[in-house]
C-alpha cells in the first residue's frame, strides 16, 4: 500500500465513524461532480472538524470566503442555531448556483446566503452593511489573496472569534522564502500576518489525507 493509499484508508475509517455524510451532503458532493465543479472540497472529516469548531466556538454567525459547491458551508450551517447567520461568498456564479441548490436540499436556505462576485468586491459592501461581528471566518478561496482576507477577517469579527485559512502547506513549499507562485505568496504573507499582527494569536497544522499533503491555519481575535 502506498502512502496515498494508506492515507485514504485511514480518512475512510475515521469518515465511517465518525463523519459519516448524510444524503445531502453526498448529494452536494454528486451535483458539484455533475456540474463540473473541481473536486476540492474539504474532506468529510474536515467538514466535521469545521462543524465541531464552530459548535465549541457557540458561534451564532459565520462568514465563509470560497463557497464552491457548499459542501463545506452545510457543516457550517448545520452547527448554527435556527436564528444564526451563514454569509458565503463565491466568485463563480456557477458554483454559487450549485451550491445554492445543494443548501436548499439541507434545509438551509433560511439561515445561509450566498453572495456572487469577487470577495474583495463584496467583502466591503459587506462590510458597510455594518452585520454583527461574525464569531467565525473560514477562508478557502484564491491563495494570492489569503493576507488580504484575513486583514477583512479582522474587520468583520470581534475578540474572541475564530479565523481558520485553509489549505496552507501548499505541498510544503510554503516553507520555500524564494517561491514566486502567488498562491504560496499569499499563504506566507497570511501566516506571518497572523504571527505578527497584536489583534491574532495563531498556529498552523500539517495534515494528510484523502486531500494529500496539506494543512490549515488557526487564528483567535484578542481584544
Amino acid at each position: 500500500m502506498s502512502e496515498s493509499q494508506l492515507w485514504d484508508a485511514v480518512d475512510d475509517y475515521f469518515t465511517a465513524q465518525l463523519s459519516p455524510d448524510d444524503e445531502a451532503l453526498e448529494a452536494a458532493l454528486r451535483d458539484s461532480e455533475a456540474a463540473g465543479l473541481p473536486s476540492i472540497a474539504v474532506t468529510a472529516p474536515q467538514g466535521k472538524f469545521l462543524h465541531l469548531l464552530a459548535l465549541v466556538q457557540g458561534a451564532r454567525t459565520i462568514l465563509e470566503i470560497g463557497t464552491l459547491g457548499g459542501y463545506s458551508t452545510i457543516w457550517l450551517g448545520r452547527a448554527l442555531p435556527a436564528d444564526g447567520r451563514l454569509v458565503s461568498l463565491e466568485y463563480n456564479p456557477r458554483n454559487a448556483e450549485v451550491a445554492t441548490r445543494n443548501l436548499a436540499r439541507a434545509g438551509l436556505d433560511k439561515i445561509v446566503e450566498v453572495r456572487v462576485g469577487a470577495a474583495l468586491d463584496t467583502l466591503p459592501q459587506l462590510a458597510d452593511e455594518n452585520p454583527a461581528p461574525f464569531d467565525l471566518v473560514f477562508i478557502d478561496a484564491d491563495k494570492a489573496n489569503n493576507p488580504r482576507y484575513v486583514e477583512w477577517a479582522l474587520r468583520l469579527t470581534r475578540a474572541g472569534s475564530l479565523i481558520v485559512v485553509d489549505n496552507v502547506v501548499r505541498g510544503g513549499q510554503v516553507a520555500d522564502p524564494d517561491s514566486t507562485a502567488p498562491d504560496v505568496r499569499g499563504t506566507r504573507e497570511a501566516v506571518e500576518l497572523i504571527g505578527s499582527h497584536p489583534r491574532l494569536d495563531g498556529t498552523a497544522i500539517q495534515t494528510v489525507g484523502s486531500k494529500g499533503y496539506d494543512g490549515f491555519a488557526l487564528a483567535r481575535v484578542l481584544a
